[in-house]
């Protein structure tokens, strides 16, 4: 596949602007017709964290990032105006408003346009999240095999 024809995207960040301007870029592109790779790491593997609490073996520390991080799209803060949680809402309320698919939408319609969604293992570790604990359907790697995409793109973005 032609360069021109893939864009690889590192989604480092877990708040919900930062996430939906990294599945609209996304989406857009492949609705355009491009290869799209998404590699969530760190923070940015909040986005793709399921709604309800699994049970799963871990130890203290990996209970306590557990406890700290939002859990998935719904979760999820504004980086700036967050006004105590009321910024999410407003947000979502201007969204609706003026027919904006959610976040929630945007993943499902990632999927439906075969984005590759890759969780970076690395991070998942450090962080003390399972596989179990994330949304199905998702590829699981490195940073070695985000890095081979990424040479194969002709544009690469971190968000």
């Amino acid at each position: 596949m032609d360069k021109n024809e893939r864009l690889t995207m590192i989604v480092f960040d877990g708040d919900l602007d930062k996430a939906m301007a990294s599945f609209i870029i996304a989406t857009g592109a492949a609705a355009m017709g491009k290869q799209v790779t998404m590699f969530f790491t760190f923070w940015g593997l909040n986005v793709l964290r399921k709604d309800e609490p699994i049970q799963a073996k871990k130890k203290f520390m990996e209970k306590m990032f557990e406890r700290m991080m939002p859990r998935g799209p719904k979760k999820l803060q504004l980086s700036n105006m967050n006004m105590a949680g009321m910024g999410p809402k407003v947000m979502k309320k201007m969204m609706k408003d003026h027919n904006v698919s959610t976040l929630d939408e945007m993943i499902d319609m990632a999927e439906e346009l075969d984005i590759k969604m890759v969780a970076c293992t690395m991070s998942m570790d450090v962080m003390g999240l399972k596989q179990e604990e994330l949304r199905d359907g998702l590829e699981y790697a490195g940073v070695a095999s985000y890095l081979a995409e990424a040479d194969e793109a002709n544009t690469n973005l971190f968000i």
